[in-house]
């Protein structure tokens, strides 16, 4: 009985296996492999495979290559799901993937039609099977929206870059016929005096909807030939914009650098960062924290229509970047450039706190030509470094009121040294060493080199901040001060020549570790760390000595133009450097003070003397510093 039952059971099984309920194909799988084909051919873009109701394989990809090509290189995922069979007719849901962010990619679903022909099964295809909400001529465009800039930020929270306004001025090719975009292009590039060629060839193989840029300018200084000039011309139009920028375009401008369009060759060193047409730092500290200030970027993807039209269909909001800490003072930088606006030669001016390094100044100005020279210049730092070679010398035992020999020449080794051309006659002789300092006498230094060993000279540097470089997140010259090779060499370095080189801002540490009787290392980042040198530190009795004789250079010497700066007593020390060029010696200028808690270095490439050249500059500083 039991097998009878058993021998049943298994031909109810078999009927209802063959039940008239459809067709083997009614059932899907074929339609589940058609779905899967089509979507591995839309994200290889092999469609050969996968039969089209009433378009072929080719066809189908071309109309598919025009859909997505706004996307750029970024390729979807696509997996087929529930696919729904129904006689003839089967509908296969499509799940799509952009990875547009990696934290938020775009994903949705879209339905894919399906007709059996001839035991076949075939795409209908349409472009809503690509994204439900498109056209017959519609289009995905993939735009990247640029995240908000960090800000850089100065002294007391001031900002120092941020967007401000401007004008793109170029010509919009949608708005001059093909034929007459060339005389305008042409017209305008004269206008605005850019070379005229290569905007015209540039605008001439422009698209036909593109706005090819000529120039920007600040929103506030657009010249008024400009402004009233570019709407006579066909085509020309004026674009409001906002970039990051300082106050002018000369603030600081070799230190902080600039942002614009990245390079073929940044493109090239980092392509999974840099794509063309982005903008990025390419200078300065601009380039160097670009990552921190660039912050990352959003995206938005667009139905663009025959007719231009966009419809929103995805966005992705970027993070913005991170604002850049910088210890500098704007108004105080302001006024250093002001004041070394109409200096001809190479110039810079740099300031700083003794207290903690607070770089507040580093200016350049106009003769550098756009090179940073305040804080990575390397120039013979002449009398100012008798600072360093005065405490070298008190080390050795020389002492403020020691009797040393000023005389008119002094010579070594055949190498005949002469003081600055206007030294004073009354502090020829046998003068104490305050004096010799004071008046800056550089025979009188020389005379005293027999006392210092190879070293005494470099280590005083040392302790005073000069001649160890330390990495402080931007160019940076401390300089050197190099044992000498010979008895010539060994005066000259004495004399701050020969071979010793420092930077204004070398110098301007000079006398702020004086002033604060400690060495100081200057800082313009407050995030870099930076460990003080390993040097012997000044003793309390140096510092005061030093300070002292650099006070006697105000009251009884060659910064004597100081003495009526208001607010606290003012120390300082002049330097003049003669240096060869063109077959004929020139010189450099110097000054470097400190009153309170403000150091400063002035230094002209060509000067008369450090008093008479450098020494108005840093006086005026003083006082607009007040």
């Amino acid at each position: 009985m039991r097998s009878r039952l058993a021998g049943l059971t298994a031909l109810v099984l078999l009927l209802a296996a063959c039940d008239s309920s459809g067709d083997p194909a009614d059932r899907g799988p074929d339609a589940d492999a058609a779905a899967q084909a089509l979507a591995d051919g839309l994200v290889s873009g092999d469609l050969a495979d996968v039969p089209f109701t009433q378009a072929t394989s080719a066809e189908v990809k071309a109309e598919l290559g025009e859909v997505v090509k706004g996307m750029g290189e970024v390729e979807p995922t696509v997996e087929a799901g529930d696919v729904t069979a129904d006689g003839d007719t089967a509908t296969a849901t499509l799940s799509w993937t952009w990875p547009i962010s990696a934290d938020r990619p775009w994903t949705y679903d879209s339905e894919a039609t399906l007709s059996r022909v001839d035991d076949e099964w075939q795409v209908v295809w349409n472009r809503e099977l690509v994204e439900p909400s498109l056209g017959a001529s519609t289009t995905l465009d993939l735009t990247p929206v640029r995240a908000a800039r960090g800000d850089i930020v100065g002294a007391r929270g001031l900002k120092i870059v941020t967007p401000r306004d401007v004008v793109r001025l170029g010509i919009d090719r949608g708005q001059v016929p093909a034929a007459q975009a060339g005389a305008s292009a042409r017209s305008l590039a004269r206008l605005v005096g850019i070379d005229v060629a290569p905007f015209v060839k540039q605008v001439r193989g422009a698209g036909a909807l593109a706005f090819v840029e000529a120039i920007v300018y600040r929103a506030d200084q657009v010249p008024p030939r400009v402004g009233s000039g570019y709407e006579q011309i066909p085509g020309a139009r004026a674009l409001g914009d906002d970039v990051p920028l300082a106050p002018s375009r000369e603030f600081a401008a070799p230190i902080l650098g600039t942002v614009g369009e990245v390079t073929a060759e940044m493109v090239a060193e980092d392509p999974e960062r840099y794509q063309p047409g982005d903008q990025a730092g390419l200078s300065g500290l601009q380039s160097r924290y670009d990552e921190q200030l660039q912050g990352t970027p959003g995206a938005v993807v667009n139905a663009v229509g025959s007719d231009g039209k966009e419809r929103e269909l995805f966005r992705v909001d970027g993070a913005p970047g991170r604002p850049l800490e910088l210890t500098m003072d704007l108004d105080l930088q302001v006024e250093a450039e002001l004041l070394l606006r109409d200096v001809g030669p190479s110039s810079a001016i740099v300031a700083l706190r003794p207290s903690n390094g607070d770089i507040l100044v580093a200016a350049n100005g106009p003769g550098t030509g756009g090179q940073n020279i305040a804080t990575f210049g390397q120039f013979a730092p002449g009398s100012t470094f008798k600072t360093a070679s005065t405490l070298a010398l008190l080390r050795a035992g020389v002492t403020p009121d020691t009797p040393v020999p000023c005389t008119t020449t002094l010579t070594v080794d055949g190498k005949r040294f002469k003081n600055y051309s206007d030294y004073p006659a009354s502090a020829v002789g046998r003068i104490p060493l305050r004096t010799a300092l004071a008046n800056s006498c550089n025979t009188a230094f020389i005379s005293q080199a027999p006392k210092l060993g190879e070293l005494d000279l470099f280590e005083a540097a040392a302790a005073l901040g000069m001649g160890i470089d330390h990495d402080l997140g931007f160019p940076a010259y401390f300089g050197q001060v190099e044992p000498a090779a010979s008895r010539t060499e060994k005066a000259a370095n004495l004399i701050g020549q020969g071979r010793v080189l420092a930077s204004p801002m070398a110098m301007a540490t000079v006398v702020a570790s004086v002033q604060q009787g400690s060495v100081v290392v200057p800082r313009l980042l407050p995030s870099v760390e930076v460990t003080p040198p390993d040097v012997e530190p000044l003793t309390a009795g140096e510092a005061r000595e030093l300070k002292a004789m650099m006070r006697g250079v105000v009251t009884d010497g060659s910064g004597a133009a100081l003495q009526d700066v208001p607010g606290p007593e003012v120390i300082a020390k002049t330097g003049t450097a003669e240096f060869e060029r063109d077959g004929r010696v020139e010189t450099h200028a110097w000054m470097i003070a400190a009153q309170g808690d403000l150091a400063v270095a002035v230094f002209v490439e060509l000067g008369a003397s450090g008093s008479r050249t450098a020494g108005p500059i840093l006086e005026a500083f003083l006082r607009k510093a007040r």
